[in-house]
């Protein structure tokens, strides 16, 4: 069964959490003759992803998914051979050859066959080009969390979208774009995407919801929408695992989520770091059987990710929400380093794909700093 962040996916610009002017100007620059470069920017959650998707299906037609190609930055960045990998998905032929991914052709493209209105992917437009009406895009090229790019990196794009705008489009996401060098900034179109208000979560959340026929105890969905926080992707997730679980007939499941109970593990999980305990490994009997089960800190986070639904990156907002809350009682100094901690660890957490491998680096810096001398 496909999860709802896919099968309730936007089909239509209509169907965007957008305002209408971004509506207006996306109906028009993906059904002109020359169709700009983008940069997508916005907080986390808002539509980038949704957004570039259904570009890429207005632009170059039903065959899309085989001319469109995506890069996560945040993935390649401050990794042993970063630069390699980039240059790989640039330049599929390898490094000294002039062939590049952007400078393709590809048939898919000169196929613009007419929406017959039975396919699942039809025009976010409303309407599909002619072939004539438009000179065939080869391929789009995505690079999402472009803010995460190294300036040498950008430099390398600018130079590429110079040499193969004839047949290829950039598309740019970012959370940050002043990021994002002038040279690129300058040669693509930016569209600006608010963050999502509570209303609109609830709103889309009610139509997902009815859609699937879903038995909601009232005021679930307003909460899941007050701690998504404006990310709807987050809050999707979340009501469909809960749907999955049978959790969304009562209104306590989700108040679970935001209230101290998390705040309490955050704590716990904190101490045992201070303390040293970061990996703990028990013997537990279990099932008549004597089996190793991890403690400490990392024991405890792994039971807070699953048990709340929480990515890596929710875990560090958990911490930071807990200590400056005010209610941890931790004198000046060990309040300065945890802050300084948490800082430098949601740092590094952008510039890599594995977060828990960062928290377990953020508790080893809580555990040596508490052997400190003050």
């Amino acid at each position: 069964m496909a999860m709802w962040l896919e099968s309730k996916a936007p089909r239509l610009y209509s169907e965007l959490l957008i305002p209408e002017e971004i509506h207006a100007y996306l109906q028009h620059v993906t059904t002109v003759a020359e169709p700009p470069h983008l940069l997508i920017s916005g907080p986390s959650g808002c539509g980038k992803t949704a957004m570039h998707r259904l570009v890429c299906r207005q632009v170059l037609g039903q065959s899309w998914k085989a001319t469109s190609h995506v890069l996560q930055a945040r993935n390649i960045v401050r990794k042993e051979g970063a630069m390699a990998n980039f240059e790989a998905f640039l330049r599929p032929s390898g490094s000294q050859s002039g062939d590049t991914l952007a400078s393709r052709t590809s048939l898919d493209s000169f196929q613009f066959l007419q929406y017959d209105g039975t396919s699942t992917s039809p025009p976010p437009a409303g309407i599909e080009l002619e072939k004539g009406d438009q000179r065939p895009i080869s391929r789009i090229l995505i690079i999402e969390d472009a803010d995460y790019l190294t300036r040498g990196m950008q430099a390398y794009l600018r130079r590429m979208m110079e040499k193969t705008s004839i047949n290829a489009r950039f598309i740019f996401t970012a959370t940050t774009p002043s990021r994002v060098i002038d040279a690129l900034r300058s040669r693509t179109h930016h569209i600006r995407l608010p963050a999502l208000s509570s209303s609109q979560i609830e709103k889309r959340l009610t139509q997902i919801v009815a859609e699937e026929q879903c038995n909601v105890a009232k005021g679930v969905l307003g909460d899941i929408a007050h701690v998504a926080n404006g990310n709807l992707r987050r809050a999707i997730f979340l009501t469909d695992t809960m749907h999955h679980h049978n959790h969304l007939g009562a209104r306590e499941n989700v108040q679970k989520i935001a209230s101290n109970i998390i705040s309490r593990e955050i704590q716990l999980m904190v101490e045992e770091a201070m303390r040293g305990r970061i990996i703990d490994w028990k013997r537990e009997r279990q099932a008549n059987k004597q089996v190793l089960v991890l403690k400490g800190a990392m024991g405890l986070l792994d039971q807070i990710m699953a048990k709340h639904y929480l990515s890596p990156t929710d875990v560090v907002e958990q911490i930071h929400a807990f200590l400056i809350k005010g209610r941890s009682h931790y004198d000046i100094d060990t309040m300065d380093m945890l802050m300084n901690a948490v800082a430098k660890c949601d740092v590094s957490m952008r510039y890599g794909s594995k977060g828990r491998v960062h928290l377990e680096a953020l508790f080893f810096s809580i555990a040596d700093a508490m052997k400190q001398p003050k």
